[in-house]
């Protein structure tokens, strides 16, 4: 009877993770994986955070500063939208460095509870990823720009513990 347990666990395991990423998942995974430094900017054009931000002028100043980082709107909860008009009026849509996506997921209940496998429950939402490896996880609200700057920078040093003293 545990064998048919396990199994059926198992099977249920599997289908969970086997949920098929969406078109702009793939690409960030994809893009991820580079072993340079990317900003992955969760976003929808009606949050008002999210216009906040935009509004600044701190997105087109982190994208034109950090010419060597790549920058990927994604619009989520959007009904598909990608916002390019709203990235385009602050001046980012034409950016080299600057990738415009957008999840089809829709807005209201339905929408999506994660992306890439990690969890989503605010927007706006900032990740950094180095090397496939998510480096800083801004989740809940707007980015102050002075900070992700800092964190850029922290994001391209070597982290490694080799040669500390243990603390047992």
């Amino acid at each position: 009877m545990s064998i048919l347990r396990l199994s059926i666990f198992a099977a249920i395991l599997a289908a969970i993770s086997l949920r098929a990423e969406s078109p702009a998942e793939q690409k960030i995974l994809e893009a991820t994986k580079s072993p340079g430094l990317s900003v992955v900017h969760l976003w929808a054009p009606w949050c008002s955070n999210c216009q906040a931000e935009l509004k600044t002028g701190g997105w087109l100043k982190m994208a034109k500063d950090n010419p060597q980082v790549h920058f990927y709107f994604v619009s989520v909860w959007n009904g598909g939208e990608d916002g390019r008009a709203m990235l385009k009026k602050f001046n980012l849509a034409d950016q080299p460095n600057v990738t415009i996506l957008a999840d089809l997921g829709p807005r209201g209940q339905n929408h999506i509870k994660q992306f890439v496998g990690l969890p989503l429950s605010w927007i706006p939402t900032t990740w950094i990823y180095k090397g496939g490896d998510v480096r800083y996880a801004l989740n809940y609200g707007e980015v102050h720009f002075p900070m992700l700057q800092q964190f850029l920078e922290d994001s391209q040093s070597e982290w490694s513990h080799k040669g500390e003293p243990s603390v047992q």
